[in-house]
């Protein structure tokens, strides 16, 4: 007994049988759509999550560019200069006296702050206001380093909260990028005499 046709497509174009309703031909197509759909999402999702994994390492451990606002570390850096933070230092534990560095705030973990290093673990420090007859020592604590903006004047820091862990240093700022007739390295400290020998 012979096969029965229940349906197939015509030589020229046209369906006969229970196929005529599209499905038995359009089917595979869809499905072929549908994969090629899917692959080129589940690709380009792949993509994203590689790069975004390359950029958050390279912000991370190398670096990134940093808009400076305020008027703490004038004359250093002005408010709206661009600079180069690099992140190495403080993985490396290279942080150094007289290093400028961006630092998570003590008081609002949301935002960053720009200081000067002026002490580090064990290093003696002044506490006191450049305007203060009497003055005050203190030693930094291990695992704390003391910050103060080269605008002594006009600057929250170290002086109002104290010591700051080690690890809220996010990067050391080692090039100003922006005004271009500034662009270099960062000038030396203002207040050398913040620095003390013991």
């Amino acid at each position: 007994m012979g096969a029965r046709v229940v349906g197939t497509c015509g030589a020229g174009g046209g369906l006969r049988g229970p196929a005529a309703n599209g499905e038995s031909c359009w089917a595979p197509w869809h499905c072929r759509m549908l994969r090629h759909a899917l692959g080129k999402t589940c690709r380009f999702l792949g993509y994203t999550v590689q790069y975004g994994c390359i950029a958050h390492c390279a912000f991370e451990y190398l670096g990134g560019i940093v808009v400076c606002s305020g008027p703490s570390m004038e004359p250093t850096i002005q408010n709206s200069d661009v600079v180069f933070s690099e992140n190495l230092s403080r993985h490396f534990f290279c942080i150094r006296k007289g290093d400028i560095v961006i630092v998570k705030s003590p008081n609002d973990p949301k935002s960053n702050i720009c200081k000067r290093v002026i002490g580090l673990e064990g290093d003696k420090v002044c506490t006191s206001n450049p305007s203060d007859f009497l003055k005050s020592h203190s030693y930094v604590p291990k695992g704390h380093v003391w910050l103060e903006g080269d605008n002594l004047r006009n600057s929250t820091d170290s002086r109002c909260y104290g010591p700051v862990p080690y690890g809220l240093i996010r990067g050391r700022i080692c090039l100003k990028i922006w005004p271009l007739n500034d662009f270099g390295f960062l000038r030396a400290s203002p207040n050398g005499h913040r620095f003390l020998d013991d």
